[in-house]
């Protein structure tokens, strides 16, 4: 299993989301974030990810949630989930990531993986969870489960 962190940065009532442009997950909007390197701490990947794929420096302090992602063709994820609104630096775009600022009441579910309409409302309400997602070969949530922590 792969393990992989994202952190969602803040900023009143937006959230700055990244559109991926080139590889796993290309052309879909998610926070910033990717694999856990060896011998790196969740924390320390995310914010290694957000400078790479923003350019911003983030604060984190232990994870918001958990989300476990079940997928036959992808591969599965363990993903640790950060929420920050404490950064610096502007968002630039970069050969991986094009950042955007979203009010949270005007998230694209649209052009996201399937799973965020799930647990994004978890997230929007600072809400600790748990959560597992079983995606079909069509890369549909099939079935899930959270749960409160």
């Amino acid at each position: 299993m792969t393990q992989g962190t994202v952190v969602f940065v803040f900023r009143g009532d937006e959230v700055l989301l990244a559109m991926k442009k080139r590889g796993f997950g290309n052309g879909r909007w998610n926070g910033l974030g990717g694999k856990v390197h060896n011998g790196e701490t969740p924390g320390q990947a995310v914010a290694r990810e957000a400078k790479e794929e923003a350019g911003i420096d983030v604060v984190v302090g232990k994870p918001l949630g958990t989300a476990t992602f079940y997928n036959s063709s992808k591969g599965d994820w363990v993903v640790d989930i950060f929420a920050t609104e404490q950064f610096s630096g502007e968002p630039v775009e970069t050969e991986e990531m094009k950042p955007q600022w979203f009010n949270v009441k005007e998230i694209p579910y649209d052009q996201m993986w399937d799973d965020d309409k799930f647990w994004y409302p978890w997230l929007f309400k600072r809400q600790p969870f748990r959560a597992e997602f079983w995606f079909g070969p069509d890369e549909k949530v099939v079935r899930h489960e959270i749960a409160k922590l």
